[in-house]
């Protein structure tokens, strides 16, 4: 029975639970994650309608960074103001670092286990599928035309064929937009928009037409304070690591490293991993391609945004750099590791709460719709290509273990077809499919076939 009446106010510590079991709780990715969120917050608790939800989400999703994260950020912060924010971002990422710095410790030390072993060798051919079906995903929303789907192939070709740069790619790409938009505006109008629903819950705490909260007003004053307050939450861990360490120290160049990545996760963690894969395998050698693909399957077996897999890079790094070693000693890998997956956290994620204290009032006082323009239009177009490019690399070193002279794995090449099937044919959950080809990897490893 529908209520006809707004629910009780509802209290800061009251919204603080439900953060924190959302946090632990928050499997499924973006969409899943997304989805959630609109379940509980406006159909079951009606503490915002649905026009409200949608209208923070379509900011959140021209952001660069998690949009599932962002949007919890956004919902606490138009409840409870700053801190509400805070604490709703925080929860949101905190139960994923502290699982995943314990995951990635057992697999760095206990990797060659028979157990650990069989699991990522089902896994790891699931996680090929699964980056597929992202790109597959991404782009029937994203390539709506030709135009789009040329700007998909060429940034394929250019990070395929030629290597070039994710951020030069994402410039390259802002730039055909910013053109485009002028010249064929038709190729480039808004294509990943949520629109809005007719379902109606009941009455909102916060309705379509309450008020914008006082504190959610905009003011210059408080614009410049919170760019202020964001400038300098970056600036002191980063001058401190140069200062300290000195500008090529491991724990500097991550900081300086991930917060170049917050900028340009245009189109979800799936866009930035070759980005993260460019730098932290090729260029800095954090880790290995081996390593870099059993880090995204621990990030899609652990809740929270998947991006968190930036942690697990953290961690590996730390734990096995040469300079770590020599600043925290071999008897303290542990902590070294779990300092740098921490810091990589803070540098990944404070652009994201700074974007939404910053660009809130300016949302809530407009209440316009808002469209992706024409340059991020084609940013996600190229993504796309750029994703399709993460699904080959990951299905090479999957399929080809010991390189192309080293013979064709057949059994990881029958996991990954069914787990295609599962999620293309039979549309199976990406947990299911994960658990699933997790356990046929460990009943093949015990088998020994």
């Amino acid at each position: 029975m529908q209520q006809s009446t707004p629910p009780a106010p509802v209290s800061f510590w009251e919204a603080f639970r439900f953060w924190l079991k959302l946090g632990f709780i928050s499997f499924g990715g973006p969409a899943g994650q997304i989805a959630m969120m609109h379940q509980e917050l406006v159909e079951k608790r009606r503490w915002l309608s649905e026009g409200r939800f949608l209208h923070a989400l379509n900011y959140c999703m021209v952001l660069p960074g998690p949009e599932a994260q962002q949007l919890a950020t956004y919902i606490g912060w138009l409840m409870h103001r700053t801190w509400g924010g805070i604490v709703a971002g925080v929860l949101f990422v905190l139960p994923s670092l502290f699982i995943l710095i314990f995951l990635s410790w057992i697999y760095i030390a206990y990797g060659n286990t028979m157990l650990v072993a069989g699991l990522f060798f089902g896994i790891k051919p699931a996680v090929t599928a699964i980056v597929l079906q992202a790109a597959w995903r991404i782009g029937s929303r994203a390539l709506k035309n030709k135009g789009l789907w040329a700007i998909a192939a060429a940034a394929f070709i250019a990070i395929f064929a030629f290597g070039t740069p994710f951020p030069l790619i994402v410039v390259a790409a802002a730039l055909i937009g910013y053109a485009g938009g002028r010249l064929r505006p038709d190729w480039f109008k808004a294509s990943g928009q949520h629109g809005k629903s007719a379902h109606f819950f009941g009455p909102a705490l916060i309705d379509d037409n309450t008020p914008t909260p006082e504190h959610a007003r905009f003011r210059w004053p408080r614009l410049l304070t919170v760019a202020a307050i964001g400038a300098l939450l970056w600036a002191l861990p980063m001058g401190l690591l140069t200062s300290m360490l000195g500008w090529q120290h491991t724990l500097t160049q991550m900081g300086w490293f991930f917060t170049k990545a917050a900028l340009l996760t245009f189109g979800g963690a799936y866009a930035v991993l070759p980005y993260v894969y460019q730098g932290a395998v090729t260029h800095f050698g954090w880790l290995t391609p081996t390593q870099m693909i059993d880090g995204l399957a621990l990030g899609e077996t652990t809740p929270g945004p998947l991006i968190m897999v930036v942690a697990f890079v953290g961690f590996v790094g730390g734990y096995q750099t040469p300079q770590m070693l020599v600043l925290f000693g071999p008897e303290n890998r542990f902590l070294a590791g779990a300092l740098a997956a921490s810091l990589v956290t803070w540098f990944t994620f404070l652009p994201s709460f700074v974007f939404i204290l910053l660009g809130g009032p300016l949302v809530e006082t407009t209440h316009g719709q808002l469209k992706f323009t024409a340059p991020l239009t084609a940013i996600t177009a190229a993504v796309v290509g750029v994703i399709l490019n993460l699904a080959l690399f990951f299905g090479y070193h999957v399929l080809w273990p010991q390189g192309i002279n080293g013979g064709f794995d057949w059994v990881s090449a029958a996991i990954a077809l069914a787990a295609a099937l599962a999620l293309f044919r039979f549309q199976q959950s990406v947990m299911r499919v994960i658990a699933a080809c997790a356990l046929l990897g460990l009943l093949i490893k015990i088998s020994g076939f």
